[in-house]
């Protein structure tokens, strides 16, 4: 058996949790400082967050505005606007970031490794040829070379020229 060692993501695994009735998805929205947000678009039904620990740069995320574990719960509308900003993001990514690749998916249950198992979201990740380096292999570092702010500002830029994503509330 092999073992995959990640220790970028311990921050995240011993921070403490919100309470059952707290929802970081959820409160993501309403955030009212706009320094601290990491929201970069929210639609009618579905809004865009940078992923807080990312596992590369650019790792975005599409959720829901309702608290929904599953897409089986989700309406039709809901599920053709999260594919569409999808589309989005990739075509955003691409322009930003230029990456090799773009992985897109859905952690489900605990089981399947969902850290928030009761709101459910569609991880976007650009990925590079090689971009489980040397330091991710002997050190178990990956290296985000970006800030959250950079990221946020660029990608922001980028989705604002795209279509199928009208002007934020949010500037």
């Amino acid at each position: 058996m092999q073992s995959l060692f990640a220790p970028w993501r311990y921050t995240y695994l011993v921070q403490e949790r919100p309470p059952d009735s707290t929802c970081i998805f959820c409160e993501a929205p309403s955030h009212r400082d706009e320094e601290e947000s990491l929201l970069l678009y929210q639609g009618a039904l579905n809004f865009i967050i940078l992923n807080l620990y990312p596992y590369n740069n650019g790792h975005l995320m599409i959720v829901p505005n309702d608290h929904l574990a599953s897409p089986a719960d989700s309406t039709p509308a809901q599920r053709s606007e999260m594919f569409d900003l999808a589309a989005v993001c990739e075509r955003a990514l691409r322009e930003v970031y230029r990456p090799d690749g773009i992985n897109m998916g859905m952690n489900l249950g605990r089981a399947a490794g969902a850290g928030i198992e009761s709101h459910y979201h569609l991880h976007i990740v650009p990925r590079w040829d090689g971009d489980t380096n040397f330091m991710a292999v002997t050190a178990g570092t990956r290296i985000i070379p970006e800030s959250l702010a950079q990221a946020k500002a660029r990608l922001r830029h980028a989705l604002k020229g795209h279509p199928g994503v009208r002007r934020s509330n949010r500037p």
